[in-house]
């Protein structure tokens, strides 16, 4: 593990060597990309329609698929219907009783091949915290004490809680506190693109290897866990990306036609002066990562600045949030039981788990539309 002070003297010395340099020597092309912007603000609702279609390769015998359902209502989501129609005996909806996680359960008999589609409406918008300015935001210790909790791939003692002592040791506020935490993990993880899915989301692990790569459910859940272990009430929320960005970012957008892999879960904190408040740090590594044919390694670059500020109480409103659930036991599975966090669709037949982050093999696709 990266000592936090060492770090950022160290990308400080190498800004100031290199920045008498920069202005006459960089191409042209590079200095085009100074002049991207990422700057979400709130604004008028809009509309998504989200499909999900399931046609499950070879069955075996009887099959249950679960789809995961958008059931999140907040300042920046609306959830307005969710239906669906298949051949399916029996199609049901269950409901997580710690986090509220919905998801619809499908049952189909043996010798039938499975087929299914949900159709879920939503509307959302950019979100931006106004720092200089407070508000009203009120939650009782006992609404914010579920936030606070360990999950299983979550523990908040030992390397998390001396970590996150660590990082935020002479901290005034909690605002300076979550800042700390954001730009420990932006200048401490990266990104790793060969990691499947979103990744696992085990936290303590990462920390006692000192592998701190990963993708958002690992480096998300990084920062939540870190909060929750200095009493920041923090959450992950779990969705898909839904439409391309507005600004001129490839990598922080989904392309309607194919949703599938577009998976992404970002996180919420909880802060006195301004209430839940979203933050994406793992969307900055992948900027960094990803968004350029080179890995961007300097977080002051001017590409990455942009989405290191606005992600830091802010998102874009092209992502659809589908939970806040860790530890999500299926309902009526012979196999799975539970899983760290549900955003994608899971299946079994005859008592065999599909791979779900294999939408090919199993199969799904997904699809959204501009309303």
């Amino acid at each position: 593990m990266q000592d936090t002070n060492t770090t950022t003297m160290r990308r400080s010395l190498l800004k100031a060597a290199g920045g008498a340099l920069l202005a006459g020597a960089l191409p042209r092309t590079l200095l085009a990309q100074e002049q991207r912007q990422f700057a979400p603000k709130p604004g008028d609702w809009k509309g998504y329609e989200v499909v999900t279609k399931v046609n499950l390769q070879n069955p075996t015998g009887a099959s249950t698929v679960w789809v995961p359902l958008p059931a999140i209502d907040t300042e920046w989501q609306r959830t307005l219907s969710n239906n669906w129609t298949g051949n399916a005996k029996s199609m049901k909806v269950a409901t997580d009783e710690r986090y509220g996680a919905k998801y619809l359960v499908a049952q189909f008999d043996a010798g039938v091949v499975p087929a299914l589609e949900v159709v879920s409406r939503i509307q959302t918008h950019d979100r931006a915290e106004d720092w200089k300015h407070g508000k009203a935001a009120t939650a009782t210790k006992e609404d914010l004490a579920l936030w606070l909790r360990p999950t299983d791939l979550m523990p908040l003692d030992g390397i998390v809680l001396k970590t996150a002592n660590q990082i935020v040791a002479g901290a005034r506020s909690d605002e300076d506190k979550a800042q700390r935490i954001y730009d420990w993990i932006i200048l401490n993880t990266f990104r790793e693109p060969k990691v499947k899915g979103c990744g696992i989301g085990d936290i303590k692990t990462m920390l006692e290897t000192a592998n701190l790569s990963g993708k958002c459910a690992d480096l998300n859940g990084l920062f939540v866990g870190l909060c929750r272990a200095v009493g920041l009430p923090a959450r992950d929320v779990y969705g898909v990306r839904i439409a391309p960005s507005a600004f001129p970012y490839k990598e922080l957008g989904g392309k309607p036609a194919a949703l599938q892999g577009a998976q992404h879960c970002r996180a919420e904190v909880w802060l006195k002066q301004h209430g839940w408040v979203a933050m994406d740090p793992a969307d900055v590594t992948k900027v960094m990562r990803q968004e350029t044919s080179e890995w961007i390694k300097d977080a002051d670059n001017p590409i990455v600045a942009p989405v290191r500020k606005a992600l830091f109480g802010g998102w874009e409103g092209n992502w659809m949030g589908y939970n806040f659930g860790h530890d999500v036991r299926l309902k009526d599975s012979q196999t799975i039981k539970q899983v760290g966090f549900l955003m994608y669709p899971q299946a079994e037949s005859n008592g065999e788990p599909y791979d779900s982050l294999n939408p090919d093999a199993f199969k799904y696709v997904i699809t959204s539309r501009a309303l």
